[in-house]
């Protein structure tokens, strides 16, 4: 029996480069399963990816070895790759550099889960930038 539980939760999210609107669902749908597949073999554990037209969330379990910061590097490097090799993306495809990250309680992972499925009814309203300014105004209201 295994005495290692890890409950390390990470909701990641990061932009097209310029947030240009390059992820049309069709190209999400398609980006998704590649990114789970490929992060699978990786050792990475993907529970949900999916974002509007000029960014992208992931619900990820990370294991207590792995850093963040590696990890989606690691992700947007390999993404990209595939994405400009299958010129599944109308132009050359470039995430920006940057990339927010917020740890999930796991006893909320079921309504981010359903959150990030919502991205594109939530984004028929609110930009990006306005997701970004309501995980902000949560942060800056935390003890």
């Amino acid at each position: 029996m295994s005495l290692l539980k890890s409950y390390l939760y990470v909701h990641a999210v990061w932009s097209v480069s310029g947030q240009r609107p390059l992820l049309q669902r069709s190209v999400r749908t398609v980006l998704s399963a590649h990114m789970l597949k490929s992060a699978e073999e990786k050792g990475i554990r993907i529970l949900k990816a999916n974002g509007g037209a000029d960014h992208l969330h992931l619900l990820l379990h990370l294991h207590p070895a792995q850093n963040l910061a590696q990890l989606v590097r690691q992700l947007k490097s390999e993404s990209t790759d595939w994405l400009n090799t299958t010129q599944i993306v109308s132009e050359s495809f470039q995430w920006e550099e940057d990339f927010v990250a917020y740890s999930v309680s796991p006893n909320v992972i079921r309504q981010v889960s359903e959150y990030i499925d919502r991205q594109e009814e939530y984004h028929l309203t609110k930009t990006f930038q306005d997701e970004m300014a309501v995980f902000d105004a949560l942060q800056s209201n935390q003890p």
